[in-house]
């Protein structure tokens, strides 16, 4: 019985507790068969993934090759991957914007661009990963913009955001509570 009981305690902590609808980011779908996460808009689909260039201080293989979603743990240069996944869009032109922005409500279409860190003008992927880097200097909020059909896109439909943040996760407190809780009930046990 206390088996049981705990756990659908630590199920209920895990899986209850979705952060992203409250950000306003879109789906974040861990899958164990690529690297990053899956971002989607009504239109289009992608794997991203971020990777922050380790200092000097840290200059290993190790953390230069871990994969981050929308959470960086700090600044610096951030190399940026999205792999394609329907393959018609492959012989689209597809531009690249790296912005800073500020969040003005829950959707992910509410923000206020702040400024343009990276523009990488519109051209075809026709190996399906689409590749950027820019300096992020600061903690806060930034999007990755994907505009399906280059200077074609104008509207939101062919544009694919993807938000992120970096430094301290807002609900990095959050996860700290929850692993106490677990903590806490398993030591009952």
């Amino acid at each position: 019985m206390k088996k049981i009981f705990l756990s659908a305690l630590i199920s209920g902590l895990l899986t209850g507790c979705n952060t992203s609808e409250k950000l306003g980011t879109p789906p974040q779908i861990a899958d164990v068969n690529s690297v990053g996460c899956l971002i989607a808009n009504d239109f289009y689909a992608v794997h991203f993934s971020a990777y922050l260039k380790p200092t000097e201080n840290n200059n290993d293989r190790e953390a230069l090759l871990t994969p981050y979603c929308q959470e960086l743990p700090s600044e610096g240069r951030v190399f940026f991957a999205a792999d394609l996944i329907d393959r018609d869009i492959r012989q689209t032109p597809i531009g690249i914007r790296v912005i800073e922005i500020k969040k003005t409500g829950n959707n992910l279409t509410d923000f206020k661009e702040i400024r343009e860190l990276n523009k990488v003008e519109p051209k075809i992927y026709s190996k399906g990963v689409v590749e950027a880097q820019a300096d992020l200097d600061k903690k806060g909020d930034y999007a990755l913009i994907l505009s399906i059909g280059g200077e074609e896109a104008v509207s939101d439909e062919d544009k694919l955001k993807i938000t992120f943040h970096v430094g301290t996760s807002p609900f990095a407190w959050f996860k700290e509570k929850q692993k106490w809780i677990i903590d806490s009930v398993a030591k009952l046990f």
